[in-house]
């Protein structure tokens, strides 16, 4: 393999919006970002990946965006920016943003010319198509609910788009729509830009002529997802993208990638990938419904470890995954992959331990560090997210009680990760001096940064630990090039693996025990060093996990 600059780096999601506000308007901005700079190198990141911060209208939350150009005044200005890059160049830290290039928002200028004439260029840098019999051309679902084609006033037209109706889909097939993307990018990377977190990339592909399908719900449309799934040739775009753009710089690229054929694996993420690497999800994806949030699985351990192990060992090989627990579309990590018994502060340490001591890049979302947890509304009304208020009318079509449709929110909704930062018991969680536009969790009084700042027990100074073990010059190869080898999988709770390196013959064992009663593991013959654990342990010929118990050993002397 060869080393890339970004393979030993540790990342970070910032949702803007809700980091930290300077200015008591109640919505973070960059400033907010920049005075918090020194906390998060102190936490051991190295790339910051910001949610979008570009001109918006927020229908949402600034995935649609109506100038690439533009920073939102909500979140400050581009001189501003250019000070947040500086400072954060100068900590020897790297800034990645997002790149949201499957739709705009309908309030950009090329939209709103192709309204104007929907014959005219820049119609054609979008999916303009004639319906049938005044109905739209095709049966797709969007994801946040209902058709994905939108009538054009004055015409026997329809536009495509995959998520909200203000999200109208950007056509791809058009050479100079592709040019100006890619000049977009070319002028952020320029700046000095690092990268990109890529969006809902896969969607960029569509199918010819857009076929129907048959239904898969009582509305009579399918998911938008089957068309995405049978169209074929998305690589060319990906590589001309890379080429163009990321190549010329060496830039570090996460994909955002759903619905990809399971054989294009390594075309996506190989030695010369489209990207560096893109996000696991395989686990998230355990607790998909057939239809929806309401009827969503919960996740059992055997299979979440499966899953986890079977993605490590088939990218031995390839290359690289970005791990993840939580990120700002999905609910809290500590409220979905612990139970209820576990989800205390050993619980979220020993969460930790076994995700960032994986193979592939770790990515940390804000407050994750902290142990932030899924937040309980009381009403749908205290929602701000467009997928959960769809998800929430589905749940009730489907014959829920409202507060069946309202558990649904709390367990799936994406607002759970997009309360405030906690970062005191002061109002407002010290996020802000104004009213916050999303109300914080009322746990930010017991779990908070000030707080576990004065606590060497707390999981903020445990997260610390762990970055710093992970990028120990002493252990750092084998973390971050080492082999994955499953261990003790017969072992009811347990979740454990060795991290191999053949060159330093070293190995190390991570350990933990997701159960409620402990456990003794029988080691191999050797000696073993204690590099790091969530509580006491006891290690001599076994190793003896508590109930949240998580460890990391050494194996000295034999190889």
């Amino acid at each position: 393999m060869i080393k890339k600059w970004w393979h030993d780096k540790i990342a970070y999601q910032i949702y803007p919006k809700s980091f930290c506000d300077s200015n008591g308007d109640g919505i973070g901005d960059l400033k907010g970002i920049l005075s918090k700079l020194d906390y998060l190198q102190a936490l051991g990141v190295d790339i910051l990946w910001l949610s979008p911060v570009y001109q918006s209208p927020f229908v949402d939350q600034g995935y649609d965006i109506s100038d690439y150009y533009s920073i939102a005044e909500e979140f400050g200005t581009m001189e501003e920016f250019d000070e947040l890059l500086a400072e954060t160049k100068r900590r020897g830290m790297y800034l990645i943003m997002d790149l949201v290039v499957n739709h705009c928002s309908d309030q950009h200028q090329w939209f709103q010319k192709a309204l104007d004439d929907p014959d005219g260029e820049e119609a054609s840098y979008f999916y303009f198509v004639k319906g049938k019999d005044g109905q739209p051309p095709s049966n797709y679902r969007g994801y946040f609910g209902g058709s994905t084609w939108e009538p054009i006033p004055g015409t026997d037209k329809f536009y495509l788009h995959s998520f909200a109706k203000e999200q109208p889909d950007l056509n791809w097939e058009n050479p100079v729509l592709r040019r100006k993307i890619y000049d977009m990018v070319n002028w952020w990377l320029e700046k000095g830009l690092a990268g990109f977190r890529i969006d809902a990339i896969i969607n960029i592909k569509k199918v010819p002529g857009f076929p129907s399908y048959a239904p898969d719900g009582p509305d009579g449309r399918i998911s938008v997802c089957k068309m995405i799934e049978q169209a074929k040739g998305i690589g060319t775009f990906l590589q001309e993208l890379k080429q163009e753009t990321f190549a010329k710089y060496d830039a570090f690229t996460v994909g955002e990638v759903f619905n990809m054929h399971p054989a294009e694996l390594e075309e996506f993420v190989g030695g010369n990938g489209h990207f560096s690497t893109m996000f696991d999800f395989s686990a998230q994806e355990l607790t998909c419904g057939e239809h929806g949030w309401y009827d969503a699985k919960p996740i059992s351990f055997d299979s979440w470890r499966e899953t986890i192990f079977a993605s490590q060992k088939k990218m031995l090989s390839i290359g690289f995954l970005a791990n993840i627990i939580e990120n700002h579309d999905e609910p809290r990590g500590a409220s979905r992959f612990l139970p209820d018994y576990a989800q205390n502060e050993a619980g979220k340490k020993m969460l930790a331990t076994t995700s960032l001591l994986l193979r592939g890049i770790p990515f940390l979302y804000q407050g994750q560090e902290l142990g932030m947890t899924n937040c309980h509304r009381s009403s749908i009304d205290e929602y701000n997210d467009i997928s959960t208020l769809d998800q929430y009318h589905l749940a009730l079509d489907s014959g829920c009680t409202e507060a069946e449709a309202l558990r649904c929110c709390w367990e799936n909704s994406r607002d759970n990760a997009r309360t405030p930062m906690q970062w005191s018991a002061a109002e407002n969680a010290g996020f802000s001096a104004g009213k916050p536009w999303l109300a914080v969790n009322p746990n930010y009084k017991e779990i908070n940064a000030a707080e576990q700042e004065t606590r060497e027990d707390s999981v903020l100074q445990y997260y610390r630990r762990l970055t710093a073990l992970r990028k120990s010059p002493a252990y750092v190869d084998t973390f971050v090039y080492g082999d994955f080898i499953p261990a003790f999988e017969t072992k009811d709770h347990i979740l454990a693996y060795w991290r191999v390196d053949e060159k330093s013959e070293q190995k190390i064992l991570v350990a933990a025990n997701y159960g409620t009663e402990a456990q003794s593991l029988s080691l191999p013959t050797g000696e073993y060093e204690l590099l790091l654990s969530n509580m006491e342990i006891s290690v001599k010929e076994t190793l003896y996990l508590p109930s949240c118990a998580a460890a990391v050993l050494l194996r000295k002397g034999i190889f």
